[in-house]
């Protein structure tokens, strides 16, 4: 009878980078492609990214941010296959102010008001 032994995963892999200058407790500077514990780090700074990433410009799968650019984003200037904001671009875009794309929608007149 053969007996398999598995490796524990790293508690860490990938790759991180923040800048060691902040602005309102935020790195300027703030890359993340790393995972602890089997679970994403998000990047979070006033230049962000990564696949999970928040702050002023960001950029990444899953962005949140004043400028956002991703596959998922949400911002005031918002661009990404799935947009929602202010002014949403992307293939399906929900705005306030102005979007476009095939499927852009006005938020407002799509909840019916």
């Amino acid at each position: 009878m053969e007996t398999l032994f598995y490796k524990e995963a790293p508690v860490e892999r990938g790759f991180e980078y923040q800048s060691s200058l902040t602005i309102f407790g935020l790195p300027f500077v703030h890359v993340s492609f790393k995972y602890r514990k089997n679970r994403p780090v998000p990047a979070r700074g006033i230049v962000a990214i990564g696949q999970f990433a928040c702050g002023f410009l960001v950029i990444g799968q899953f962005a949140a941010g004043a400028i956002a650019l991703g596959q998922f984003t949400v911002g005031l200037l918002s661009a990404g296959q799935f947009a929602v904001g202010y002014a949403a671009f992307g293939e399906f875009a929900l705005y306030l102010g102005e979007g476009h794309g095939p499927y852009a929608r006005n938020l407002l007149h799509w909840l019916g008001r």
